[in-house]
């Protein structure tokens, strides 16, 4: 058996999700599940998953372009797309884009886990060296994002639900981690890392 710590579900159909999370917490007993229902929802946690199980059709977004944005996040973690839409060109389409591989919400939950077990157990065996990056929180990687659009501290505010005044020391911290001095050279600096697109 894999041995895993966090893993996220990102799912907005509650009621799959909680299946899933039943089965995983009986497979994975030492494991602490996580249920987001959104990519922002995803990226608000402060965990480090050790695994992420992600649907293409979550609302208004395609989970697919998800993907390189969680790699931005957590880079050595294996995304697993779990989706009704299981037609071969999305499954292919999913390990271009990083997945190691494609589960089909119709399989049963024995052969769910043993996807699981079977490209974790691989993945693990290959999980190449860690690049150096500015180490930045999930919520600092939203700021820089919203920051890189010209956006004030007011605007960042209001579209991730923060006060000003938290909006401004997350700027800071992304200012001194990023070990720049201003806000445009934060976003060009970022961009040259491949942080931000």
């Amino acid at each position: 058996m894999t041995t895993l710590s966090h893993i996220l579900l990102v799912d907005d159909h509650p009621l799959f999700c909680k299946g899933l999370r039943l089965v995983l917490e009986i497979e994975f007993p030492c494991a602490s599940i996580h249920e987001a229902h959104s990519l922002e929802e995803a990226l608000a946690l402060t965990i480090v998953p050790c695994l992420i199980m992600l649907d293409i059709k979550l609302q208004n977004l395609n989970g697919l372009e998800c993907i390189a944005i969680f790699k931005r996040y957590w880079s050595s973690t294996p995304i697993i797309i779990v989706s009704a839409l299981d037609e071969l060109a999305n499954a292919q389409l999913a390990q271009d884009k990083g997945a190691i591989t494609f589960i089909s919400k119709a399989e049963s939950a024995d052969n769910i886990i043993s996807a699981i077990n079977k490209h974790l157990i691989s993945t693990q065996q290959h999980i190449p060296p860690l690049i150096q990056q500015p180490r930045l929180t999930p919520r600092q990687y939203q700021v820089l994002h919203l920051l890189q659009q010209g956006l004030p501290n007011k605007s960042i505010g209001r579209k991730l639900n923060l006060s000003e005044n938290t909006v401004r020391a997350h700027v800071q911290a992304v200012l001194l981690i990023l070990q720049v001095s201003s806000r445009s050279e934060a976003a060009f600096v970022a961009r040259r890392k491949g942080l931000i697109f």
